[in-house]
């Protein structure tokens, strides 16, 4: 099993003794500047964290006489500033997780159930009836738009679908979406109810 990452030996020992003394009298002075660079108290508290275990990785700087240790300690916590950023901007953006906008349909079963319901309806109608609702409805036209599709006039596209629409809640009633008394499944259209074909403007 391996041993731990920095053994406590006697220099072990002096190295923590000194990177206290330089805490106790560089570490408020390191915290300002990481701040101040930061804009963030708990984010420069972990940059000076940071600073002070590479101080005891090199504690040999410290102790070298060349150049000020102040000095020192700053050029290292403007380098982990400068790094953090850097990681930051190369990730992508960070999606949090409380969306201002809830999603657009969270579950669509009733959806689906209500498309097929209806697609299974429109299956019952003529087919004069179904291709005016598939105009007016589906495509989304106007009257006139529809009649120059259809190549019927606009007043015929008018009364059939007021009829497509009195044969399709027919079909609704008739298969039970509203009143289920028959003992049918809500949803499942009967096979052709009489006189809906006949129903043709």
């Amino acid at each position: 099993m391996a041993g731990p990452l920095w053994p406590r030996t006697r220099r072990g020992s002096t190295d923590e003794a000194l990177i206290k003394s330089v805490y106790e009298e560089h570490g408020h002075a390191l915290l300002a500047y990481a701040t101040r660079l930061t804009g963030d108290r708990a984010a420069a508290e972990d940059v000076v964290q940071e600073t002070l275990i590479r101080a005891w990785r090199h504690s040999e700087v410290l102790v070298n006489g060349k150049g000020s240790v102040r000095g020192w300690l700053l050029t290292v916590a403007r380098n982990i500033i400068t790094d953090r950023y850097r990681a930051r901007a190369a990730r992508p953006p960070e999606v949090s997780g409380a969306s201002a906008t809830p999603p657009v349909e969270a579950d669509h079963a009733d959806s689906v159930v209500d498309t097929m319901t209806v697609l299974g309806a429109l299956d019952q109608l003529s087919p004069e009836h179904r291709d005016v609702l598939k105009e007016l409805y589906y495509r989304q036209l106007s009257v006139a738009e529809a009649a120059d599709s259809l190549g019927i006039p606009a007043g015929t596209v008018k009364s059939r679908s007021h009829y497509a629409l009195k044969a399709l809640r027919d079909v609704f009633r008739d298969s039970g979406i509203k009143d289920n008394s028959d003992g049918r499944r809500p949803g499942r259209p009967p096979q052709q109810p009489a006189g809906l074909r006949e129903v043709v403007a």
